[in-house]
């Protein structure tokens, strides 16, 4: 295939330019030219948020699919939107578990039975979502929304979106932070921060979302589909995992307000990934890479 990677300068973007370039299609990187691409990688430079700069970017190119590592805003998703039209068949946002939560501005999950199971992709039909331009990259999971509201509507484009589950592993390439908290306060013996009751939610390796992200790109299935490795662990399973390889036993220190470290949740659900494998896509277990990225972390 003939790619376009929007972002992929780093963490599992990185990995999936590779993955993707090493698989034998033709990729191409667009990004502010921060950084550079493997060899053999096309290169493109630009800002993404600057239309017309893009544009000249894609002038005279096309391509198969765009792969977006960087969409966080309704505004970014309809400059894209703009500029590919006409160029590209099949578009792929990375996205978030966070789509689904917090419920905000009076619109809930649609169909919702109000309980603990998992999240299916059609309790959160971007089609239906009203589009509010001034919406910024202050609320991640609400600019996420909108983007994939931006793109559902544009019948031109092959839209899916991936909705990745919170992303483990890397090593320092994790720019996050957020499993070496747990790993450098386990390790230290410094108390972690949790709710009372934390809420279980859904994770994924970062070498898993690169898999995903090029599977879709040469997939048929569109609309949002849900991305996270089998397993649904609070924020205790996870300290007592990492404290179990660290040879530690974790501390907490129970809070009633919400900051907290960041994997402990007041509200959250994992996530339901049959329609990936409905589509093909099967994903591994968490606690068979789990041990691996607690050691890159440490």
């Amino acid at each position: 295939m003939k790619v376009l990677i929007i972002g992929g300068s780093r963490y599992f973007g990185r990995r999936l330019v590779q993955l993707m370039h090493t698989a034998g299609d033709q990729v191409t990187v667009l990004n502010r030219g921060s950084s550079a691409p493997p060899e053999g990688v096309r290169h493109l430079v630009a800002d993404r948020d600057d239309g017309a700069a893009l544009g000249a970017a894609l002038a005279g190119r096309e391509f198969d699919v765009v792969v977006d590592q960087v969409c966080y805003t309704p505004r970014q998703a309809e400059t894209t939107r703009r500029a590919v039209v006409g160029r590209v068949g099949r578009y792929v946002l990375t996205s978030t578990v966070e789509v689904y939560f917090p419920l905000v501005g009076g619109f809930p999950l649609v169909g919702d039975d109000g309980g603990e199971a998992p999240l299916r992709e059609e309790l959160r039909d971007p089609a239906a979502w009203p589009i509010h331009m001034d919406v910024g990259t202050w609320d991640y999971g609400e600019g996420k929304r909108q983007a994939e509201a931006v793109f559902s509507r544009e019948s031109e484009l092959d839209f899916v979106s991936v909705r990745c589950a919170h992303v483990l592993g890397g090593g320092t390439a994790d720019f996050t932070g957020r499993l070496a908290h747990y790993v450098s306060r386990i390790r230290g013996g410094e108390p972690v921060a949790v709710h009372p009751r934390p809420a279980p939610a859904s994770f994924i390796r970062d070498v898993e979302v690169a898999e995903v992200l090029s599977w879709a790109a040469g997939a048929t299935v569109t609309g949002p589909v849900n991305a996270a490795s089998a397993g649904a662990w609070d924020v205790i399973a996870l300290c007592e995992a990492i404290g179990e390889r660290l040879g530690r036993t974790p501390r907490y220190r129970a809070v009633t307000e919400d900051i907290t470290s960041p994997f402990s949740f007041s509200s959250s659900r994992p996530m339901d990934t049959s329609r990936a494998a409905r589509h093909g896509f099967d994903f591994s277990s968490m606690a068979q890479w789990l041990p691996d990225v607690i050691d890159e972390a440490a």
